[in-house]
């Protein structure tokens, strides 16, 4: 039955290292009369801090100032926020390329279907802004080499370009929601990581929707500024979840004994305790255009595992065919992740985006 949403749908990741020099203003000795003065001008380490001001350029950047090196440019104006959205893998790497050729037109109209396909989730609410990127193609999740290397490093370097080019140029100092699926929400995690310890950014954060990627425990004691959502109207905060079978133990995004902290999409609770189906408000199946093509309510129920973080889909069987995928085994309803949740979703947004707004009267 969704056979067109298998097809139309496919995950890259990207992403840039920034690097930055190490600055060291050392000692200054004095020697008197046998008497050693000790002067320390100064001592300053920069560890990796990504502002926007000083991130290195290789010479081979995105010119993100060129409308036409965005998917989405100031779409739907005068909203409340905006939206800052990064796109899914929609390469597959059929050519052997390890990212995107921003020169391949069709993949960039695949793109473009992709973030039709959940736009509908922000529509009411945002502004929408969605760079392109030389996404990496699916093969590097496949062989599990999407957390490191130079295509992540490729990728996310485009998605920090074209962030910091929102942030100076277009921003104008408004309230946003940063948001990404799969491949997208890998690399908002890093942009959430690298440049929200600055509070001129983090203050106009709505919230985060990084749906289809973990955030571990080691993510979030290595950067202390990031925060988890615990209900369904908190700002400033991480919506994530990565659905699967209650048999699932192993998957490309959550390896089999990592622990992923979310949020369960239909109880707004963080516990384990089971959703039912009666409170999904609708499973929406989206076209590359963006028009629901199937709005099914109180599709699954769902609660989040103890041991994985993941959410377990409690009313879908792994024999169902309407939800198996040749890229995914049975199980990992990762393609379904915003899908299954739709309009829990989008009604979320309109909840978080009342509240922030709310607290900055």
């Amino acid at each position: 039955m969704f056979q067109f949403c298998r097809d139309e749908i496919s995950f890259t990741s990207e992403s840039t290292l920034c690097f930055h020099s190490y600055s060291f203003l050392g000692k200054i000795i004095y020697m008197k009369n046998k008497i050693v003065r000790w002067f320390i001008l100064s001592s300053i380490i920069s560890l990796l801090f990504l502002s926007c001001a000083s991130s290195a350029k290789s010479g081979n950047e995105i010119d993100y100032s060129d409308v036409r090196n965005w998917a989405y440019f100031k779409e739907g104006e005068e909203k409340p926020v905006d939206l800052f959205i990064i796109a899914p893998t929609v390469d597959m790497g059929m050519k052997g390329n390890s990212n995107m050729d921003m020169d391949d037109e069709r993949t960039k109209s695949n793109f473009v279907g992709a973030l039709n396909m959940e736009r509908g989730i922000y529509d009411d609410v945002a502004t929408m802004y969605s760079p392109f990127y030389r996404q990496m193609t699916f093969p590097i999740y496949q062989e599990r080499k999407a957390e490191s290397g130079e295509s992540l490093a490729l990728a996310y370097g485009d998605i920090e370009d074209a962030f910091c080019y929102y942030i100076e140029n277009l921003n104008d100092d408004r309230p946003f929601i940063l948001a990404g699926f799969s491949q997208g929400a890998e690399l908002a995690l890093m942009l959430l990581e690298n440049h929200f310890d600055d509070e001129e950014i983090r203050q106009n954060l709505v919230a985060a929707y990084l749906i289809g990627w973990k955030v571990t425990e080691d993510d979030l004691i290595n950067y202390p500024h990031l925060r988890m959502a615990e209900k369904e109207d908190d700002t400033g905060v991480i919506i994530s979840f990565n659905s699967e079978s209650v048999e699932t133990e192993d998957s490309i995004i959550v390896l089999e004994g990592t622990k992923t902290f979310g949020i369960n999409p239909l109880s707004w609770q963080t516990d384990s305790t089971v959703a039912e189906k009666a409170l999904n408000k609708g499973a929406c199946f989206t076209d590359y255009s963006g028009n629901v093509i199937l709005d099914v309510a109180e599709l699954t129920g769902c609660y989040l595992d103890k041991e994985r973080g993941t959410l377990k889909i409690t009313d879908i069987s792994t024999d169902d065919q309407r939800y198996q995928s040749p890229l995914f085994p049975n199980g990992v309803y990762h393609l379904y992740d915003y899908q299954f949740f739709f309009r829990n979703l989008e009604e979320n947004v309109q909840v978080r985006t009342d509240a922030y707004l709310e607290k900055a009267i």
